[in-house]
């Protein structure tokens, strides 16, 4: 198992570059690390798997509303921390490929798609979760299509990247459970947030590839 710095750098190699000297990221992708040593012979495309039922399973308590929000909200953390599993054991132990690299990227915007169904059930309208879910996915693609067309960086790591996107709908569901009876207005509150950081990601994605796809 790579140490963690060694981890860091292998992660950044295979996320075009990406800083990892951000709190955030760092944090995320630290407490992973800490999470895949003592799992190192575990296949990573189990935690893949189990990671995209843990989501779809955060849909349940959200349907049933009420103070089962809670348990909504850490389905959503915990299925966020077997996503990172999945990164740190393929590459930390040195099994990282191509295929198993879009396969999380698949499997990401698959649980995205359980995360505004959750905020739809447990009270958030519907077009809002629909613009909460969309800007999840678009940071995503419109690097994937810089890809395509030759930029072999990821851009600026902006406000909405993918612990962002988890955190703010564990808190968000999780809010909403604690104050049960306010529980439409915190989860829209929390949807409303997230649809204006990933407004301003794109903003800032797109100037940063916007320079990159001009070089």
């Amino acid at each position: 198992m790579l140490s963690r710095e060694e981890y860091l750098a292998a992660w950044s190699r295979w996320h075009g570059n990406a800083r990892t000297d951000t709190p955030l990221v760092r944090g995320w992708l630290s407490v992973a690390h800490t999470l895949a040593r003592p799992l190192a012979g575990l296949p990573p495309a189990v935690a893949t798997a189990v990671g995209l039922l843990v989501a779809a399973a955060a849909v349940v308590p959200a349907r049933a509303g009420g103070t089962w929000l809670i348990a909504s909200g850490l389905l959503v953390g915990l299925s966020g921390l077997l996503d990172s599993l999945d990164g740190a054991l393929a590459i930390g132990t040195g099994r990282a490929s191509r295929r198993g690299f879009v396969l999380d990227s698949v499997v990401d915007r698959l649980s995205e798609v359980a995360f505004a169904v959750a905020l739809w059930l447990a009270g958030a309208p519907a077009w809002l979760a629909v613009g909460y879910g969309a800007l999840c996915w678009l940071p995503d693609y419109l690097r994937a299509r810089a890809g395509q067309a030759g930029v072999n960086e990821t851009g600026a790591l902006s406000v909405w990247e993918r612990p962002s996107r988890v955190l703010m709908t564990a808190f968000t569901l999780g809010g909403a459970g604690v104050l049960a009876d306010s529980a439409d207005v915190v989860v829209t509150t929390g949807c409303a947030v997230g649809v204006l950081l990933g407004a301003v990601a794109m903003v800032q994605l797109a100037v940063s590839l916007r320079r990159m796809l001009a070089d």
